[in-house]
């Protein structure tokens, strides 16, 4: 990779480039090339702007809410050498959206970097997939990360009340809902502070996911009274799964779900890069450490507690203490073998939910913002009004938009669980789709054309590019097919079918309508 100076710097009005120099941040300038006024505060370091991202990441929150995922299929080395193997993809497609992060630092992300990228002829459908894609993929996120914390919240309540053995209080799907509901309350409340406080509270975020990891990583394995040998945690493989599969490769690919889920939501970097100074460089160094350092402490913390399992079918039994829950169930017997209470265990899991929390939070400032650029666009119903900033300079309708959105995702829930997790595969799927998309863009279309930032992967730009494309293409596939057999309604994978919905939806919309009036990014400079 090489930081240089920008390539395409073009011919700025005076006080543009006096406000630049005089502030000493390049932000302005660009986004004035790019055809926007600045609006919001640009008030963001590159730390703050890498603990969004780190903090939607959150290992805390991906291994912990499907750890269940990875003992099922595949067990520890599904769980441990799927996580390196994840975590290179994920880095390979971080790299290239860092790249085109440089050159086009603007809220709107990956839907304006395709429609850049894809030319003037295809601009308006490129950017209209791309970020319906997008957006769509973020309130899945947000829905499963405070869906997950509600149903984390339910089983530290079943175990400090005495557990599922001891006749604890197992709360109804309706309380579920009930404290997804309430969580994403107090998370748009807190978006609608401005942006300072964001920042620190993203900043504390990071530092509690770092330090919860490293904590739970050495004291679990400490606590336990029975661990496993190395060998069990990187060599054991378990076929055992209850689901009718027993082909080896099959079982290994189900289990990097848990990885690859996890290793999302980076592009909130790029979301917030009309939040942070000079962006065109730290908008790219947010998504890469954020990557990068999640990669490290996940694979620690995954390590940590894989070397307190000794009996996979018990942690997955939902008759037991947790109901199911492996990693409550982890840390709940550790403490209680040892000390004859589980009461530390419970405040373990008081350390992830805290963390997941915080990811929530997160998520929801990076969903406002991609809502509020696509509909400065114009593309999405009523965006004059999710478009407005108020006095602190804060996309507030945008922000409870988000929240009211991901609460009507998570009532799916309430029929059919089948249906609320089609409705949520769309995070994984969904969202690297919408991240390959302006990839392909960048290797295919703009290939002679496209003109680096200060970030540049130089001549590996496409070779690093298409290897990006070729693994989302890679997992769309592969997370698409049946986890289970035999195959009936209720063990259907309805991946395919929740973001088939969603293309035909986006395409249906497109040619119906919006091909007639969205014509892409249009600038704002003037208005």
């Amino acid at each position: 990779m090489v930081w240089e100076r920008g390539k395409n710097q073009s011919a700025l009005p005076l006080n543009i480039q006096e406000t630049a120099r005089d502030s000493g941040d390049t932000g302005h300038a660009r986004l004035h090339e790019l055809g926007y006024k600045q609006e919001l505060k640009r008030d963001l370091s590159v730390l703050s702007n890498f603990a969004f991202s780190f903090s939607i990441i959150s290992v805390l929150t991906g291994v912990t809410t499907l750890y269940n995922t990875g003992l099922t299929y595949g067990g520890p080395v599904s769980i441990v050498f799927g996580w390196l193997i994840a975590g290179f993809f994920t880095l390979v497609v971080g790299y290239s959206m860092a790249e085109i992060c440089s050159s086009y630092p603007t809220s709107g992300g990956l839907y304006y970097w395709s429609a850049k990228l894809a030319g003037p002829s295809w601009a308006p459908f490129a950017s209209w997939i791309t970020g319906w894609f997008n957006i769509v993929g973020q309130w899945a996120v947000t829905t499963s990360i405070d869906f997950s914390l509600a149903q984390l919240i339910q089983v530290m309540i079943l175990l400090g009340t005495g557990g599922k053995n001891g006749g604890g209080y197992e709360a109804s799907k309706y309380v579920v809902i009930a404290i997804h509901g309430g969580l994403l309350l107090l998370h748009a409340a807190l978006n609608s502070l401005p942006i300072s406080w964001l920042s620190f509270f993203g900043q504390v975020a990071a530092a509690w996911n770092v330090l919860g990891v490293f904590v739970l990583m050495i004291l679990i394995p400490l606590v336990a009274t029975e661990k496993a040998s190395a060998e069990f945690v990187f060599t054991d493989f378990n076929t055992e799964n209850g689901k009718g599969i027993n082909n080896k490769v099959y079982i290994f690919v189900l289990g990097l779900l848990m990885s690859q889920y996890t290793l999302t939501g980076y592009d909130a970097s790029a979301h917030m890069t009309e939040e942070t100074k000079d962006a065109d460089r730290n908008g790219p160094k947010g998504i890469i450490s954020a990557i990068g350092i999640s990669i490290i402490v996940g694979w620690g913390y995954i390590l940590g507690i894989t070397f307190a399992v000794t009996n996979i079918p018990n942690l997955l039994s939902p008759d037991n203490d947790a109901g199911g829950y492996a990693i409550a169930e982890i840390f709940y017997q550790s403490f209680k073998n040892r000390y004859g209470t589980g009461v530390g265990g419970i405040i373990c899991l008081g350390i992830v939910s805290v963390a997941i929390f915080f990811c929530g939070m997160s998520s929801i400032t990076s969903n406002s913002r991609m809502a509020y650029a696509f509909s400065r666009d114009g593309a999405m119903p009523f965006s004059t009004f999710w478009h407005k900033v108020n006095e602190n300079e804060v996309p507030l309708n945008a922000v409870w938009l988000s929240a009211i959105i991901a609460f009507c995702m998570a009532l799916t829930s309430l029929g059919s669980l089948v249906a609320f997790q089609a409705m949520v595969s769309i995070a994984t799927i969904g969202l690297y789709i919408a991240y390959a998309l302006p990839i392909f863009f960048r290797v295919t279309l703009a290939r002679k054309s496209f003109r680096p930032g200060p970030f540049t992967l130089g001549r590996y730009g496409v070779v690093v590019g298409w290897t990006a494309v070729l693994w989302v293409a890679t997992i769309s596939v592969l997370f698409s097919l049946p986890v289970e057999y035999p195959i009936t309604k209720e063990t259907l994978n309805y991946t395919p079918v929740a973001v088939g919905g969603l293309l035909i939806l986006t395409i249906g919309s497109w040619m119906l309508s919006a091909r007639h009036w969205f014509k892409g990014p249009v600038t704002n400079i003037g208005s």
